[in-house]
């Protein structure tokens, strides 16, 4: 029996592959999304910034780390995409489940397994990781990039040197920038992310599980360019609770997910797609631009603040130990 030629073996590794390339995984707004998004929000920042934050070096740089995130989904890197991969979304129809949403990442774990033992038929849906991180990663990134601005008001005031701390925040803009632009695209935002999954569609809406590529990843990269996007972007508006103005921003973004069902029914996306799915789209990039513009520019604001002091709380005592000092 004659052994295969290594060019068959080839072409048969290439077909089993196939089906594993030919459908793009659902990740945020695909590269071209990001990438706009970042730069929209890099070249609009106010004026009062730092210098460096508005040189093309660096608006180049925030522009390239708008997919950052979804470099870190390969089968290559498991642990590290099982880890992060919840941050990219949060279904809020289960997150609301646990009542207002507490402000940090463990409170919010904690209260969803208790709500999953107030709804059990609901327990293995409200797992942390199926429900999503979306608002505590943005959270989190933004602290980290008031706490570098913090660094380079601190070392720019004793004139040292502010390099370092410099990339620091650009990074951390730029990290920032995925998760606001998540935040901004409707399906990033539901259970229905990847087709209608509520039992009740009344709508006759796809249930497919091709709707979330198809919007944010081809239709963007074939039909979307960042001028189209630029003039739809509102004047800069201050933060005032950063955690309060992006859920009010997530919760936005989720009142747009019927919308968006409807436009893909009437093909707003196939192709070309139509004005209305066109215009659709250019809104939800520009308020992710918009947005994150206004969330680098409060991170600068409020890092000026006092830092409050700290108070080292005491230890927890364990049974038949005495208290410390006692």
């Amino acid at each position: 029996m004659m052994k295969p030629s290594a060019s068959l073996l080839r072409r048969i590794a290439a077909l089993l592959v196939l089906p594993l390339t030919a459908v793009p995984p659902s990740f945020g707004w695909g590269r071209e999304g990001h990438m706009m998004i970042n730069r929209l929000a890099a070249e609009s920042l106010p004026a009062d910034l730092p210098a460096f934050l508005h040189t093309p070096q660096a608006i180049d740089e925030i522009e390239y780390l708008g997919p950052e995130p979804d470099r870190w989904r390969s089968p290559a890197e498991p642990e590290l995409n099982a880890e992060q991969a919840p941050d990219h979304f949060i279904d809020l129809e289960l997150a609301t489940l646990i009542g207002p949403l507490p402000r940090q990442r463990y409170e919010y774990i904690a209260d969803l397994y208790a709500a999953g033992i107030t709804h059990p038929k609901q327990a293995a849906d409200l797992r942390p990781e199926k429900v999503g991180f979306q608002p505590y990663i943005t959270s989190e990134v933004w602290e980290r990039l008031k706490s570098a601005m913090r660094d380079y008001r601190e070392l720019s005031a004793k004139h040292e040197d502010t390099k370092p701390v410099e990339a620091a925040i650009l990074f951390y803009a730029g990290w920032l920038g995925h998760y606001v632009g998540d935040g901004s695209q409707p399906l990033h935002t539901t259970i229905n992310y990847n087709g209608w999954a509520n039992k009740d569609n009344p709508g006759n809406y796809t249930t497919d599980h091709q709707i979330h590529s198809r919007f944010e990843t081809v239709y963007v990269a074939a039909n979307i360019k960042a001028s189209d996007i630029k003039p739809l972007l509102p004047a800069g508006r201050p933060i005032g609770d950063e955690w309060t103005d992006y859920l009010a921003y997530l919760n936005h973004t989720n009142s747009l997910v019927e919308k968006l069902y409807q436009l893909d029914k009437d093909h707003g996306f196939d192709g070309a797609g139509t004005p209305e799915g066109k215009q659709f789209t250019e809104e939800r990039l520009a308020a992710g631009a918009a947005m994150l513009r206004d969330l680098i520019s409060a991170a600068w604001i409020k890092s000026a603040d006092p830092v409050p002091e700290y108070h080292r709380s005491a230890p927890p005592v364990k049974d038949g130990a005495a208290a410390p000092g006692m």
